[in-house]
This record gives structure tokens, sequence and C-alpha cells, in this order.
């Protein structure tokens, strides 16, 4: 008796028919019952020889980590896992560099792990329209927005970035700021960066504040130890700044340590803001103002979204979660 054979016998499709048989999830208990106990009448025994051939897809879910010192990424990671716990879904998380290809790479991973779903943590939209068509799951794209990109198995949930850094910029300025550096990524390299960027960039623009790409922003990594060096070739132009606006919090904490080591003091000196929200900003001296990402929330909505596509309802949605400024000890009025 063959799978088509007792898919004719119990009035099931052939799909339903094998996840039952490989232990698949996304199916009715009653079907599974049905099915299991057809099989069992019947003496039927799942070819294990043409199972591994054809290389059913497993209970896996990726998690491609685009950056393996984006403690941001960290946090995610470990909400993820809370919510999976308990599920029938297996997590596989793979980190890379900042500056790899992760459409590439999840395209390799897709042949050796044959997953349900996917979450991109970070993502560059050159990447996904290159070559993202060559994945066929549901995939999730978290804390970058990809509601502009032409892909029906891509969702995404993030926070307004561009409006969220422009607030801040515009609440700086309202605090008698006028001379403010940026410590950004690559912008060339990094979507999160440009966003960020454009909305410092709308800021000065309203405010009528002079802002010279050039000599005014930074490029780092998003690592204490290339903020720390990014601060210190932003002294070096010549230019004096009341405030640093850093695009993440680890670049602020590298920028913060990088201004002590030059004798100047945060606030009393330069005062410094992050951008998301980490759970350590709150243990430094002084305490890290920072844009505070919602990682719980933004897990949860992917998990979500990603778990709802591979049970079949094929919705395709893009969700703007808020983000929150929030002053602390690193930033004062002058």
């Amino acid at each position: 008796m063959t799978i088509k054979d007792l898919a004719a016998q119990t009035g099931y499709s052939v799909g339903t028919i094998s996840r039952v048989l490989n232990n698949q999830p996304n199916v009715s208990e009653k079907a599974r019952k049905a099915i299991l106990e057809a099989a069992a009448a019947c003496g039927f025994q799942l070819n294990t020889n043409a199972q591994q051939l054809k290389q059913q897809r497993s209970n896996n879910i990726l998690v491609l980590v685009k950056g393996s010192s984006n403690q941001l990424f960290g946090a995610l990671v470990e909400a993820i896992q809370r919510r999976v716990a308990g599920s029938p879904f297996h997590l596989v998380v793979d980190y890379m560099d900042e500056d790899h290809n992760e459409v590439l790479r999840a395209v390799q991973l897709c042949r050796e792990k044959k997953p349900q779903g996917l979450i991109f943590l970070g993502g560059n939209r050159k990447n996904f329209l290159a070559d993202f068509r060559r994945i066929d799951v549901p995939c999730v794209l978290i804390t970058s927005d990809a509601s502009d990109l032409p892909f029906h198995n891509l969702c995404s949930v993030c926070c307004d970035e561009d409006q969220a850094v422009k607030q801040t910029i515009e609440q700086l300025i309202r605090m008698g700021h006028r001379q403010i550096g940026i410590i950004g990524g690559y912008r060339e390299r990094s979507d999160t960066s440009r966003r960020r960027f454009e909305g410092c960039r709308q800021a000065f623009i309203e405010h009528n504040i002079p802002f010279d790409a050039e000599l005014d922003y930074a490029s780092s990594r998003f690592s204490y130890a290339d903020s720390y060096r990014a601060a210190k070739e932003l002294a070096s132009r010549g230019r004096t700044y009341t405030a640093v606006f850093c695009m993440a919090d680890v670049m602020a904490m590298g920028a913060m340590r990088a201004l002590a080591d030059s004798g100047l003091r945060v606030p009393e000196d330069v005062s410094v803001v992050g951008f998301d929200g980490l759970a350590i900003g709150e243990f430094i001296v002084p305490r890290l103002s920072t844009v505070s990402q919602n990682v719980e929330l933004l897990a949860q909505r992917g998990i979500e979204l990603l778990r709802g596509n591979i049970e079949g309802k094929n919705i395709c949605v893009h969700e703007i979660i808020p983000a929150q400024i929030q002053w602390k000890e690193s930033a004062k009025t002058i």
C-alpha cells in the first residue's frame, strides 16, 4: 500500500497523510487519529529510504542573526526561544557577520535544514531583491521594514525608526544642542543605518541646524570597540559637539568610553543618546538615554506571524511597533 492508497481510503490529502506519518505539525488531532488508525489496520509501513531521499521538511524554524556583536539581536533570540519552547518547532540559530549576505546564507540553510520557516534578525534590501525569490517557505524580517519588497512569503515587524530618531534629535535641539555628532552604521550596507540617518537629516533640515555628513557622521560596526574608534575619529576632525547621537546602545557605550578617555564628562561636557533600550544601559554610569524598542513585542508578533503563515493562513503582514524615547542621566539641557 502507498501513501496515495492510504489517502484514497481515508479521504485525506497526500500532504496531510505525509505530515502525519512523518510526525509533522499542523494537522488536526481528528485527522491524525484517523490516519494512524487506518495505517495500523492495513499494516502500512513508511519507506524510510525514500523518506530520506526526499528529505521532507523538518520541524525547524531558522533564526538568521546578522551581526554577532549586536546585543539587541541577542535579546531578541532569547525572547524568541521563550515563545518557541513547548511548541512543535525546534529553533536553529545561525549567527553571521554583519557584512555577510543573509539571504544567500538562508538559501544554503534551507537546502540543509529543510525548515518550516525563517526569521531574519536584520537584513539588507539589496540582498533580498537579488536572491530572496529562491526561498519558498514563510519568513519574517524583524527590526527592518519589508513592506516595499515584492514577496508574498515575507512579513516584517519593526519600529518606526526614522521617526523615532527624528523625534530624538528634535528633543536634543529643544534642550539647547546645536552641535550634534552622529555615530552610525555603514549606510551603503545597512538599511537600518540608512533609515536612522534619514531621521537625523530630516530633523536637522526642519530646524535649520547645519550638518555635514562628511564631517559630522562617523561610520561604525555595531560593536563597542569599533564605536570607540568611530568616536575618536569624529573628535579628530576638528569639530566640537555638545551631543552625540549613536544609532545603537553598544555604539553609545563605546563612544562614552572614548569620551572619558579623552577627558570629557558625560553629560557635563557631551550628552550621549543611544538606540535600542538594552537592559545594560540602566546599569552603566551615567544611565544611558536611549530610544527603546519593545523586544518582547517584536519577538511575540514575529513568531505569531510566522506560525500563522506556516499553518496556511497565507497572510503577508508588515507591522510597526511603537518605540519609546527614554531620557536618563547621559543627556542634559544646556
